[in-house]
């Protein structure tokens, strides 16, 4: 499979427009035309992943952070990251990263959370976007109405709210006339042609227009497909960082945490506020979260789960009346690998590994 193929297919579940200004994610180092079939999922690349790569004759690794975040101004071997480009560029391995937009695109590490938790009534705890929809109208004669409204429902085009496959049609007179080197469906070359065609409109999100479009003119009879699209005013599903939501029943503090350290296989957590305090509604924020306190406490949040709070955060959670989980950065995002790692396995003929090199800096003594 060509990189640029399965790229494409990755971005379609996790768009590079979701991620924030400042973030640098996709192709990172790499040629899209390389053929790929060994991938290897992993939180970051450090020296020892790159190794480890290299030694499983790996063609390509998908990162969460970013594995060139800030401006670099040289490549050469005296610098690690240097060194690791080089090394990646002598063995033919690409890096491919997904910082913020897998944050923010849904199932990614928010939801991940969401669903260990069965958190219930899930919303966005902080909106940066919301999706850009279109109107997609195609005309289509009356034989192939079925087979082009299906193909256009089964590649997604079609959902409102709790409700898919939705379309309206019109009918009327199509009218052609078929140019020297034509071959119509229907009509003889140099004769004008009239059809009774059926118009159908349907709605597309932005980020599945392309597989819509392509869909529809496979399903389509004619050699040139007559279709529309209007960019709309109307705004799709809101999208955003973070998630908030309610158990199934109410739980004291101190249990939501032993959840936690379950679930995570941790061997401790930070936690701000009294541990016998019953809590129902819960924000998550993945990484470094702790920016996020105010906002959670303004959608009624009893907790906020989430990595990295500083000193005078917590201070400042204890003085409004909330409290926090603190998983630290490593252990709220070490999941990545394992959600790529089903995704790509269920949606993708391809080799795929996780990494066996333990990324978190920290220890306990």
């Amino acid at each position: 499979m060509k990189l640029k193929t399965f790229i494409k297919k990755i971005e379609e579940k996790y768009p590079l427009n979701l991620a924030y200004d400042w973030d640098n994610v996709g192709l990172i180092v790499g040629d899209y035309d390389r053929d790929i079939k060994k991938v290897m999922v992993v939180l970051e690349a450090n020296e020892s992943v790159v190794d480890e790569a290299i030694n499983k004759n790996m063609d390509l690794i998908i990162t969460h952070h970013p594995f060139i975040f800030s401006k670099i101004n040289k490549v050469n071997t005296s610098d690690l990251k240097g060194r690791l480009i080089h090394k990646l560029i002598k063995n033919d391995i690409s890096i491919y990263s997904m910082h913020t937009n897998f944050d923010i695109a849904f199932d990614g590490l928010n939801d991940y959370f969401v669903d260990m938790l069965e958190l219930k009534n899930v919303k966005i705890l902080d909106k940066t976007k919301s999706e850009t929809l279109y109107k997609l109208a195609v005309y289509v004669p009356k034989t192939h109405i079925d087979n082009v409204r299906i193909a256009l429902g089964n590649s997604g085009a079609g959902h409102l709210g709790n409700y898919k496959d939705c379309s309206f049609t019109t009918e009327g007179e199509g009218r052609f006339k078929p140019c020297e080197g034509a071959n119509p469906y229907i009509g003889q070359e140099g004769a004008l042609e009239s059809v009774h065609e059926v118009k159908i409109e349907t709605i597309v999100p932005q980020k599945i227009l392309d597989k819509v479009i392509s869909s529809m003119i496979k399903a389509h009879p004619y050699e040139e497909v007559a279709y529309d699209l209007y960019k709309l005013e109307n705004k799709g599903e809101s999208l955003g960082l973070g998630r908030y939501g309610k158990l199934k029943e109410n739980i004291t503090f101190k249990s939501l945490g032993m959840i936690l350290k379950d679930k995570l296989d941790m061997k401790y957590l930070r936690v701000v506020g009294n541990l016998n305090d019953e809590v129902s509604k819960i924000a998550i924020v993945t990484g470094s979260g702790a920016d996020m306190v105010k906002k959670a406490y303004k959608a009624g949040c009893d907790v906020l789960i989430t990595g990295d709070m500083k000193y005078h955060d917590a201070q400042d959670t204890l003085d409004m009346g909330m409290k926090v989980i603190d998983c630290g950065h490593f252990d709220t995002e070490k999941v990545f690998a394992d959600i790529m790692f089903n995704y790509i396995n269920e949606n993708f003929d391809i080799d795929i590994v996780k990494s066996d090199v333990n990324l978190n800096p920290f220890d306990i003594i």
